[in-house]
């Protein structure tokens, strides 16, 4: 994944889609970790299935993607690329809550502009004991398993 930074900023931001990287998503993570249960925040990966081809997409589809994910997030929300075919956004909700942002964000995949484009999505609650690797780490394998089954699979 190609990343630039910004010097001002520190912040890694993927070059393709100009959003925040992986590296800034764990960083976000770490910050945001809840310290109670009365903090709730859910990290929220969903992953590109394109129906016809096992091709790369190329950067002007994940550019669509990430337009129309930008414009459906909330503004408490936070959107980032997280893997190739891989977008990442932090809810500031529980991981109950987080299903119906889930299902509305797969169907803005499917709406985004790209023939045969499907997504699958892993909903991780983010915790006062595990750190935020691993939150990624955990989610990112729960996601291989939904794309392996398919479109439009949410795993909790």
């Amino acid at each position: 994944m190609p990343i630039a930074t910004d010097p001002m900023t520190s912040v890694a931001t993927d070059a393709v889609t100009l959003l925040p990287s992986r590296a800034a998503l764990i960083e976000r993570l770490a910050e945001r970790a809840p310290s109670s249960a009365d903090d709730p925040a859910a990290l929220v990966l969903v992953g590109l299935l394109p129906r016809d081809t096992r091709w790369p997409l190329p950067g002007s589809h994940l550019g669509l993607v990430a337009a129309a994910l930008s414009a459906a997030v909330r503004a408490d929300d936070w959107l980032a690329r997280s893997g190739p075919t891989e977008f990442a956004v932090l809810l500031g909700s529980a991981a109950g809550d987080a299903e119906t942002a889930t299902e509305r964000l797969l169907q803005v995949v499917v709406g985004a502009g790209v023939p045969g484009l499907t997504a699958c999505a892993r909903i991780a609650a983010l915790s006062p004991d595990a750190s935020a690797t691993e939150v990624h780490r955990r989610a990112t394998l729960c996601l291989t398993t939904a794309l392996s089954v398919g479109g439009g699979r949410v795993i909790r």
